[in-house]
């Protein structure tokens, strides 16, 4: 479905620190309509913690986020009435039936009746199982259950944190075909993942998210191709090597060395193709000892690990 031009969701300077110690640092974005909306970081790099301010469960430092127009902070039963959420594991009794937890969750909003729960069971396709007790689902019929239940009402924006951990081959297939099909009816969906094949599979735009930070922002083909202008180089000497590239206005430094990775003597840089023999012939003649010189492949996880340093899982 084609995206609207209002947000569904509008995040902007959203920061949290504890202690003076900076967890998530002023993330600003949007989410359209009917947009998949992915966040891929490395675990512990602030993915959950920026979900938990989104649906006020913690308080940001500062910042502000709007659904469909409601300040979070300052009105969050207009603002959250638009949510569905799932925050790491769907909490479900156990004891009770698939039915009956739904029926337990519609009891606590406004407007959900029994026809409602029906639908969601069909949307969720555990109409088969629904009345069996949680205890005997497998782990992707909970996920699809905790889901039903995040969209009992009917929620514009539906945020699913790690939705896969856990899931055999085909429930991730199954998820994905869900996640599609909720896109295709209008409903926004931010999805927060370390799997790298999941956000290129699920997403139309993604964030990558490092240390609190986003790092990089936008469509993943856009994002690859900026990828192929990533060249990695290793010097003898780091500080001679980097300071000869900076003489160049045309290479940019995009990190330092890269951690776990690559290795500690290696730079990244963006740089035009046509350039690189002239920069090696220039540094060469000024006696920088170059070690490597390796253009990144024009591909997600390449300018994943080159931004982050961080392995991500395929």
């Amino acid at each position: 479905m084609k995206a609207s031009h209002a947000p569904v969701l509008r995040v902007k300077d959203l920061h949290k620190s504890i202690q003076r110690h900076m967890i998530v640092d002023k993330l600003s974005f949007d989410i359209h309509s009917g947009e998949i909306f992915g966040f891929l970081g490395p675990n512990g790099a602030g993915k959950t913690t920026t979900i938990r301010m989104l649906v006020d469960l913690i308080k940001p430092t500062g910042g502000t986020v709007e659904i469909c127009g409601h300040n979070v902070q300052r009105n969050p039963e207009r603002a959250l009435k638009h949510v569905g959420c799932i925050v790491e594991n769907p909490e479900v009794y156990n004891y009770m039936s698939g039915w009956q937890n739904l029926e337990q969750f519609a009891r606590m909003m406004d407007g959900v009746d029994e026809e409602r729960i029906r639908e969601v069971t069909e949307i969720v396709k555990l109409e088969d199982r629904i009345h069996d007790k949680v205890k005997t689902y497998s782990l992707g019929m909970r996920q699809r259950l905790g889901i039903a239940q995040a969209l009992l009402g009917k929620p514009k924006l539906l945020i699913l944190d790690e939705p896969t951990n856990g899931l055999d081959p085909k429930g991730m297939k199954e998820l994905r075909a869900f996640v599609h099909s909720l896109a295709d009816e209008g409903i926004s969906l931010l999805i927060s993942s370390h799997m790298l094949s999941e956000v290129q599979m699920l997403c139309g735009r993604v964030a990558i998210m490092d240390r609190g930070k986003i790092i990089a922002i936008g469509k993943i083909e856009d994002l690859m191709k900026e990828a192929a202008g990533y060249v990695n180089w290793r010097f003898q000497e780091m500080d001679k090597g980097v300071a000869e590239l900076c003489r160049d206005p045309r290479i940019i430094l995009r990190n330092g060395p890269a951690r776990d990775i690559l290795p500690t003597d290696t730079i990244v840089v963006a740089m035009p193709e046509a350039i690189i023999a002239d920069t090696i012939a220039r540094l060469s003649s000024r006696g920088i000892g170059i070690l490597a010189v390796c253009q990144a492949e024009p591909t997600l996880e390449e300018l994943f690990l080159t931004l982050t340093g961080s392995e991500v899982h395929a």
